[in-house]
């Protein structure tokens, strides 16, 4: 009787594991060692090669009319063509606002920076972890320690809460990451509590303040603070590899991941956070001590890098509507590129001339 070798039930699975890490390492090493194009659209171009639905991005040199670029589709199911104009969901872009305006209050003394969310939300003391200890200043730099929702197992990705103390349930009577201030964990709920807090403070809803202090001045009349301001016939459609089916009906409303915008504008309050046109010297001051000049976002469906680049006074904005498996690394490595493409331009224009 011939005996057969069993394979130990662990083995299989770490063999799919080894298939997946080789897979994709393979996929962004293609992507990486392929050499790099000439030009912006050409690299935007290879992005469907590489399994993602849709892309734009949105360049502004200093000294340039602002370019724009697309590939690919803003709605595959109908084949309509990615438009560099259209709505998107910026996910935690929107923290640079809410930064902003907690900062603007700070600044005419409506908030304090050493104020605790005890004194702000006494209603969440004993319900989160360290509260009379744990400062705006602490949320506002994700140095408060409190869990973030959505690293909750049971966080309904593709069926999100439709009111906001739902949203805040998967962060209660939990423990704490650590001790407030003593380390850095980035966290959906410090900004969910910061909305809280402007709101109560203001009386009225923060997002009508981000519209008055920043998107007003700045001329924004396409970037939205919620999702159901937004005409859903003129938002990107966005798709995940782990779902069938278009995901831009989810409505995720929580401060700090909730906002719509256009690249363009999401360019141009990018610039003026930079350059310190949005802010006053005294808020730039605040600001600088409290938070980022850059953010990524991330939803189902919908990821983002909105970024000013010194060296060349360029800001880059891209979005890729595909989300799920390696297609953050794959538009990661997209972005980067494309920032190569424009420090090789910009160093070629600077290149001294030879005259005979």
């Amino acid at each position: 009787m011939k005996h057969t070798k069993r394979i130990p039930k662990i083995v299989l699975p770490l063999m799919a594991l080894a298939c997946t890490i080789l897979i994709t390492s393979r996929v962004l090493l293609g992507a990486g060692i392929t050499p790099v194009p000439d030009t912006i659209q050409k690299q935007v171009n290879e992005a469907s090669g590489y399994g993602l639905d849709g892309i734009i991005v949105y360049v502004d040199q200093a000294g340039k009319e602002p370019a724009f670029y697309s590939a690919g589709w803003n709605n595959r199911e109908n084949q309509v063509p990615a438009d560099p104009h259209a709505l998107y969901k910026i996910a935690s872009i929107s923290k640079l606002y809410i930064a902003v305006a907690s900062v603007k209050m700070v600044n005419d003394q409506t908030l304090s920076l050493d104020k605790t969310l005890a004194d702000y939300l006494p209603e969440l003391n004993g319900r989160i972890a360290n509260a009379d200890q744990i400062t705006l200043r602490m949320m506002l730099q994700h140095r408060s320690g409190i869990p973030n929702f959505t690293d909750d197992p049971q966080f309904p990705w593709f069926d999100p809460p439709s009111k906001l103390h739902d949203y805040l349930e998967f962060a209660l009577d939990k423990p704490a990451d650590f001790n407030p201030g003593t380390s850095y964990s980035y966290s959906n709920t410090n900004y969910l509590l910061i909305g809280n807090i402007l709101d109560k403070t203001l009386g009225y809803s923060h997002h009508q303040y981000i519209q008055d202090e920043i998107l007003a001045p700045l001329g924004l009349t396409q970037t939205f603070s919620l999702q159901s301001e937004v005409d859903p016939g003129e938002l990107i459609s966005g798709y995940d590899i782990s779902y069938d089916g278009d995901l831009k009906e989810l409505n995720y409303i929580s401060p700090g991941g909730s906002m719509v915008s256009t690249a363009e504008e999401v360019g141009i309050f990018l610039r003026a956070l930079n350059n310190e046109s949005l802010l006053s010297e005294e808020e730039q001051a605040i600001y600088s001590g409290v938070y980022e000049y850059e953010h990524t976002g991330l939803l189902p469906g919908y990821q983002s890098i909105a970024r000013y680049h010194k060296d060349i006074d360029t800001v880059v904005i891209q979005f890729v509507n595909t989300s799920g498996g390696i297609t953050w690394s794959i538009a990661a490595l997209l972005y980067e590129r494309i920032i190569k493409i424009l420090k090789e331009e910009k160093a070629h224009i600077n290149e001294p001339v030879a005259y005979l």
